[in-house]
């Protein structure tokens, strides 16, 4: 095992050093990537939707000055800044749908809150309203439907352990990094309906070739990327095999990660640990609850007064970008639920609105995610075992994929598609042309 953990940091290194000409740039396989969303103000994002729509009335319900500052205003936006409609949520859909008019001057109705994933394994909400976003990188939203994937690059932190170097989920990721720079958003497909794979020109074709038409789909290439992407300070590395076998193996423990990820989501199921190793709530958590410890010897989550077991090590150990996702997730949690709000934050802005403590949604919400990285963490062997063929395989090299056509990247491949199947919503309610 130590021996594979070494091989393993030592091709990392390599693909971070520029020496390494085996493994491609993540960016080389799926050119088109998007910078992570950049809100502009915390309170229009957290883990409870109710006390998002209590600060959205506060603040619609607000007039002049205390409007303005209660929006606390930004280059980008400010109460009168009127706007385009976020794709799928104009005024001409069904339902609560956000405007395009000026806040001050008509807010409207708010917003149905929208699931999205703040950062890696941690699902949040968001207030769609494009008037409130500073830059909510609407190519996106004009992508994601029910059959959309979207690779999550993580941010580079050198030295901090074996977390994973990307993620993958069916929700509208913000990119958001809990350590290092945040990485790109990578959407699977260029438009919607799964059509136009974001992938390399031409890539598929040598796939098909050297590995098999069977397991040559985009879902089976990202699966591949999935299972085998090394972390690097310029960006995910991939090797791509010449080995039949080796892919095979990539692609089943990919789509098993993919799995595990999505949360039952696209038809599947729920991830379950086998009947004994479940997590059970076996003391009630406190409604607002103020740390969490570990205890190793018993393997159990301790907040408070309450207590859940059996917890994994492998699961509260479990980091990314070398920050533990449990405390994190918790963190973040605990302070909504006394309306804690982020350093150099007004402690009475929207921040602080809604806090109604501990909700019994969090806790099942907590049993899901110690389920999902215990199980992520006990993929890990078959990871470092892959990575140990990688070794030894015959591998797909740059100079392969040149010849082939599929290197350099057009540019126009990097740039987003053209999606001219319904419209959107202008400022003021005009509507644009795409």
């Amino acid at each position: 095992m130590a021996a594979r953990r070494t091989a393993a940091a030592g091709a990392t290194a390599a693909a971070g050093s520029g020496e390494d000409s085996t493994s491609l740039e993540l960016d080389e396989l799926m050119p088109w990537s998007v910078r992570p969303l950049r809100t502009g103000r915390s309170w229009v994002s957290g883990p409870d939707p109710a006390a998002l729509r209590a600060r959205w009335e506060r603040l619609a319900a607000a007039e002049g000055p205390e409007q303005e500052r209660l929006f606390r205003p930004s280059r980008s936006r400010t109460p009168h800044t009127p706007v385009a409609a976020l794709p799928g949520r104009s005024t001409a859909g069904a339902g609560a749908a956000a405007g395009t008019g000026r806040f001050a001057r008509e807010p409207g109705a708010c917003p149905d809150p929208v699931r999205i994933l703040h950062g890696p394994f941690d699902e949040q909400w968001l207030l769609p309203d494009h008037r409130l976003i500073d830059a909510a990188r609407p190519e996106l939203w004009r992508v994601g439907d029910g059959r959309q994937l979207f690779a999550v690059e993580h941010g580079y932190v050198p030295q901090t352990g074996a977390g994973p170097a990307l993620s993958v989920t069916h929700l509208l990721p913000d990119g958001h990094s809990p350590a290092g720079r945040p990485g790109r958003i990578r959407p699977l497909y260029r438009r919607p309906d799964a059509t136009d794979p974001n992938l390399a020109p031409g890539l598929l074709d040598v796939v098909r070739t050297r590995l098999g038409p069977q397991e040559a789909g985009p879902e089976s290439v990202l699966a591949w990327i999935l299972a085998a992407a090394l972390p690097a300070p310029s960006g995910c590395r991939i090797p791509l095999p010449a080995d039949a076998e080796v892919w095979a193996a990539g692609v089943e423990l990919g789509r098993e990660l993919t799995r595990v990820q999505l949360r039952g989501a696209r038809g599947g199921e729920r991830p379950r640990l086998p009947g004994g190793r479940r997590p059970y709530v076996r003391a009630a958590l406190p409604a607002r609850p103020t740390g969490i410890v570990y205890d190793a010897e018993a393997e159990a989550l301790v907040i408070g007064d309450g207590r859940i077991s059996p917890v994994p090590a492998g699961a509260w150990e479990f980091t990314v970008s070398g920050v533990r996702v449990l405390e994190l997730w918790f963190d973040r949690r605990a302070a909504a639920a006394v309306g804690a709000v982020p350093e150099g934050v007004e402690a009475d802005g929207l921040e602080v609105v809604g806090a109604r403590g501990w909700t019994p949604e969090w806790t099942s919400e907590l049993l899901e995610l110690i389920t999902v990285l215990a199980l992520l963490d006990g993929l890990r062997p078959r990871q470092e075992a892959l990575r140990a063929r990688l070794e030894r395989a015959p591998l797909i090299s740059r100079d392969e994929l040149r010849a082939a056509g599929v290197l350099p990247v057009p540019a126009s491949v990097r740039r987003p598609a053209s999606v001219l199947g319904h419209q959107e919503e202008g400022p003021e309610g005009q509507f644009a042309l795409l």
